[in-house]
């Protein structure tokens, strides 16, 4: 005895039932509409128009029909896409501006603000500090070329500091 095999989908939603030729209602019922698009359009312009054109208007105007029965967009059939477009940009249109919303920058502004003020106060304190050794590393070097100097008949300094002779 042979057991009997039952394929389940594994998403029940995507389930389709066969009715014809493999295809679902939904299709089988849109490929006849392009079978009659197609049939109407050759017998309306065949008169009109040679047999080589007749046929290609006769695809192109076939396929939107048969293009219907076999389109999903995000779960949504054709007729509900144009449905949400003709919705979205024809009925109700808006525009949408997009605003953004940092709410971690707004909460840490008064903290950012502060950390720059105790930046520069520290960068001028840092910068006088500089000014202070570069002044007294002058002096010393002053001091030490004036002691290296020989001296010669020159009038005698008064001043104690070298900044005074200058």
């Amino acid at each position: 005895m042979v057991p009997i095999e039952i394929k389940i989908p594994k998403e029940i939603r995507n389930y389709h039932e066969n009715i014809f030729f493999g295809l679902n209602t939904r299709q089988f019922v849109c490929s006849l509409l392009a079978l009659g698009a197609a049939v109407g359009l050759y017998f309306c312009l065949r008169p009109i128009v040679g047999a080589e054109q007749v046929g290609w208007m006769c695809i192109l105007g076939a396929a939107p029909f048969a293009a219907c029965g076999f389109f999903s967009y995000h779960g949504m059939t054709a007729e509900q896409l144009l449905w949400a477009w003709i919705k979205s940009e024809i009925l109700m249109p808006k525009r949408l501006v997009f605003k953004s919303d940092c709410l971690y920058y707004q909460i840490m502004q008064p903290a950012i603000a502060e950390g720059c003020r105790c930046k520069r106060r520290a960068k001028n304190h840092i910068d006088k500090a500089d000014d202070f050794k570069s002044n007294k590393s002058k002096a010393n070097r002053r001091n030490r070329m004036t002691k290296s100097k020989p001296k010669t008949n020159q009038k005698p300094d008064t001043s104690t500091t070298p900044e005074a002779r200058h």
